[in-house]
């Protein structure tokens, strides 16, 4: 394993880091009472480096069936709460602290059955445009748009998600 190829090569360094702050308000919600998530950094704000993104699942049973990724990793880290977590063989009880990570092509799935809140981080490596995917699923959960089979399946294609 080596370091990947310079992406910089000023002299001194820059001063370009940005803070993103606790307690500021949800970028999207999606449903009713459901899931607020918060864009930490996106693929566009990283130059493609990577996506991660706060996700705060409210009580209510939430979260998509397996399926996997052709063009990225995934990786979730449980901040609080209980979350279903599926790594393609078997599903566990994700508690804080807990994490697992998906290579491309990893099956995999997340839910929360709790009854209760919860709350982990998602990373996506490279950093794609995942903001626009869940922009689409909180219009359709949020205006109760019943979507065809074949509506479903070009959402996902669009997206890089397969779902198995």
């Amino acid at each position: 394993m080596s370091y990947p190829d310079a992406r910089y090569f000023g002299e001194h360094g820059e001063h370009s880091g940005t803070f993103t702050m606790a307690g500021r308000t949800p970028d999207l919600s999606i449903g009713e009472g459901g899931t607020q998530v918060h864009y930490l950094a996106t693929g566009g704000s990283t130059n493609g480096a990577f996506g991660l993104y706060r996700w705060e699942m409210g009580p209510r049973p939430s979260g998509p069936g397996p399926h996997f990724h052709r063009t990225m990793t995934e990786s979730f880290y449980v901040l609080s709460g209980t979350i279903r977590l599926f790594n393609g063989a078997k599903w566990a009880d994700g508690k804080p602290g807990d994490f697992l990570y998906l290579p491309e092509g990893g099956v995999h799935a997340f839910r929360n059955e709790s009854g209760e809140p919860a709350t982990m981080l998602i990373l996506f490596t490279p950093g794609a445009p995942r903001e626009a995917y869940f922009e689409e699923l909180a219009e359709i959960a949020n205006t109760g748009r019943q979507l065809s089979p074949e509506e479903w399946t070009d959402v996902y294609l669009r997206h890089d998600q397969y779902m198995v």
